[in-house]
């Protein structure tokens, strides 16, 4: 019985500090952030009738969209808080007119620039209890223990009036009970935070009406992404693989004509027939490993990504922690996002280690999360050429997240996740 209520009081313990410092974390980039973003925001946006804002303020807000994404991933990874983000696509290549009404014209922005006042208000006190509730009663010890000594005459330790040794005991006293309370209110203060969070940055009462329209976007994006992987399948057969078969075809057609006549040059043709036919099956394979590669069929998405990772140039780890598979087209989907990620890591990152991190959530719904996170550069940014768009055009589809975080001189880390059950 002792036993089971140690082990019980241990890992309430164990979230209790973790809450606090939690809090404190987004305490401390909350309020910075959240001003600096909502302040190039209103001058970006403000200098747009000059025509300086209209080049600005596509980067300005993608730039706030990146912020509100990795706070999804926060809410969701330590508050067990799903926030859809629900942006309306933009096109490939517009112009920066385009894009800067386009992100204007998104109810989504509005309610990102909405989110940063109260995130850099509420959001911050929130942020900042759970931190308080937990540290405050530490100097209630300390003046117990003696630091009453150097206090100033008429030093407050919260209600109590802090004059000598019986005062300093009523101190820690008051420090005990506020730890009693951290005990249980630290992590749902946090909480807090996350569902006033959702409540501002979420699409509120439209959330189904929003989807409905999100999600018939991103599949006519399938639809047409599609239609142009099998373009590229037509393309890659046409001058490829039955390119080198119609060759192979006519040197056994003239092997045949010189078989008797010339049986030295006979075989240095069928030589050349079986170099043409083993690179056709090579181009063949991976052909079909760009539309689904076997060992993902056969041994599920953790073995795929390894086998991905040992064809990397960069030293590469991989945790994975999947309890079972998902559907094919959700790992399908999770492998060549993760495939593009690492791509763009290896082209343009300059990074010296990637790490990837793949693991399922059994919330209820359920969730797959994949992080890549690499030692490289940085300065990635969601449609920027860089290929982010694509992978969040193919998240989208399953009714996924991607977010970003990818300060200049790096690290960058990329965090995607799709609603889905394991079986």
């Amino acid at each position: 019985m002792t036993n089971d209520t140690t082990s019980g009081r241990g890992p309430r313990t164990r979230g209790m500090g973790a809450a606090a410092l939690r809090g404190l974390a987004l305490a401390l980039v909350s309020l910075p952030g959240s001003v600096l973003c909502f302040v190039l925001s209103l001058v970006s946006i403000a200098l747009i009738p000059i025509g300086v804002g209209i080049v600005t303020t596509p980067w300005v807000l993608t730039g706030v969209r990146a912020f509100a994404d990795w706070r999804r991933v926060l809410a969701a990874e330590w508050g067990g808080v799903r926030i859809p983000p629900a942006y309306r696509p933009l096109p490939k290549d517009a112009n920066p007119w385009t894009r800067t009404f386009g992100m204007l014209g998104d109810p989504a922005t509005w309610r990102d620039l909405r989110w940063l006042p109260v995130d850099m208000t509420a959001g911050f006190v929130t942020a900042l209890l759970p931190a308080a509730l937990l540290l405050y009663p530490l100097e209630g010890f300390a003046i117990a223990a003696g630091l009453w000594r150097v206090l100033p005459d008429g030093y407050w330790y919260g209600f109590v009036p802090v004059t000598g040794p019986a005062s300093a005991l009523g101190a820690g006293a008051l420090a005990l009970v506020l730890v009693f309370f951290a005990h249980f209110f630290t992590a749902p203060l946090l909480q807090a935070h996350f569902r006033l969070t959702k409540a501002v940055l979420g699409s509120g009462q439209g959330e189904l009406a929003e989807r409905v329209r999100v999600l018939t976007e991103t599949r006519r994006d399938a639809v047409d992404t599609s239609a142009a992987e099998l373009r590229r399948i037509e393309r890659d057969l046409h001058d490829g693989a039955q390119a080198r078969l119609v060759a192979m075809g006519m040197d056994l057609g003239t092997v045949e004509m010189l078989l008797d006549k010339d049986p030295e040059r006979a075989r240095q043709l069928l030589a050349q027939a079986r170099r043409s036919s083993a690179d056709a099956l090579a181009e063949l394979r991976d052909l079909v490993r760009g539309i689904h590669p076997p060992v993902l069929a056969e041994r599920g998405l953790g073995d795929a990504v390894r086998a991905l990772a040992l064809r990397l140039p960069v030293a590469t780890e991989v945790n994975v922690e999947l309890p079972g598979r998902a559907e094919a087209p959700v790992e399908s989907a999770a492998y060549f996002a993760v495939s593009e990620v690492l791509t763009n890591a290896v082209k343009h990152a300059d990074a010296e280690r990637i790490w990837i991190d793949l693991h399922h959530l059994d919330d209820g719904a359920g969730m797959l999360r994949v992080t890549v996170t690499d030692n490289g550069k940085g300065g990635a940014v969601i449609g920027a050429g860089s290929g982010l768009s694509g992978v969040e055009r193919r998240l989208g589809t399953f009714d996924g997240v991607l977010a970003v975080s990818s300060p200049v001189g790096g690290p960058t880390m990329v965090t995607m996740e799709i609603p889905c059950a394991l079986s």
